[in-house]
């Protein structure tokens, strides 16, 4: 009973949306398999039932109930998400897309917190429970003013429209958030990660602003004491740039690399 529960179930609630394949593309599962799922010829690990019940903003027991009681539960779920959960809908968007840039990234960014520097950060993308999450560590150090500062962000990763957006508040003191758009890696380009980055300068009256940002593969398994040890403030001239983050961040003027309102 609780099988033909779920198929029925199942059915009712793709029905609600415009198409299979984009509920498939949504929550990343491969159309073949779904199709197993409504037809009744196979059931989804409970891995699968979590994502698809996150989907639909219902828990997974919800879908082996009676069809009529699980009609109330899906149509109380649906108007609990409207206007509230439209910005977590966006998220992981294509997840196959976005599990080829899972893994340890080393990140460049020309900040306004640090004129004429390069702060060197590190961030991670992994994927849990259907959702791409994201975590960066940044650490400034400065003898002459003597700052010390290790601050972690933790957000999530989405892949829309070809691009990867990644959205992170600071995890410690007042919340900030920070947005990077990010172009994905192409056929002959597996290494950088190029795009934009804005944020607020913390030392310059919390002003907004806008900068390149690029990100460096490092795997999924990289040397991590290594990565941290890289992270601060690189002068323009570091050997720790790569031509190619020199290129990105610093070809012409810095200031050209950032926008930020006077």
């Amino acid at each position: 009973m609780e099988t033909s529960n779920f198929i029925e179930n199942l059915r009712y609630a793709c029905s609600q949306k415009k198409s299979v394949s984009q509920i498939c593309r949504d929550i990343g599962l491969n159309r073949q398999q779904f199709n197993r799922y409504i037809n009744g010829t196979s059931h989804p690990s409970a891995y699968n039932l979590t994502r698809i019940a996150r989907y639909f903003s219902l828990h997974p027991s919800d879908f082996h109930t009676v069809p009529s009681v699980f009609a109330g539960r899906f149509e109380k779920a649906q108007k609990g998400t409207i206007g509230k959960d439209r910005i977590n809908e966006g998220f992981p968007g294509d997840i196959r897309a976005l599990r080829h840039h899972l893994g340890f990234f080393q990140t460049y960014h020309v900040s306004l917190s640090w004129p004429g520097n390069v702060v060197c950060s590190c961030s991670h993308l992994e994927e849990r429970d259907g959702l791409v999450i994201s975590k960066s560590i940044e650490r400034i150090r400065n003898v002459e003013l003597e700052i010390k500062q290790f601050t972690k962000y933790n957000g999530k990763a989405s892949y829309l429209r070809d691009r990867i957006f990644v959205v992170e508040t600071a995890s410690m003191g007042e919340p900030i958030i920070t947005q990077t758009i990010l172009l994905p890696f192409q056929e002959h380009q597996q290494l950088y990660l190029k795009g934009l980055c804005t944020g607020i300068s913390w030392r310059n009256q919390n002003m907004p602003y806008a900068t390149r940002m690029i990100w460096r593969y490092l795997g999924t398994n990289p040397d991590k004491r290594a990565m941290l040890e890289r992270c601060g403030i690189l002068s323009p001239r570091s050997r720790l740039l790569s031509p190619t983050v020199k290129k990105f961040l610093l070809s012409g003027d810095m200031e050209r690399a950032m926008l930020q309102l006077a």
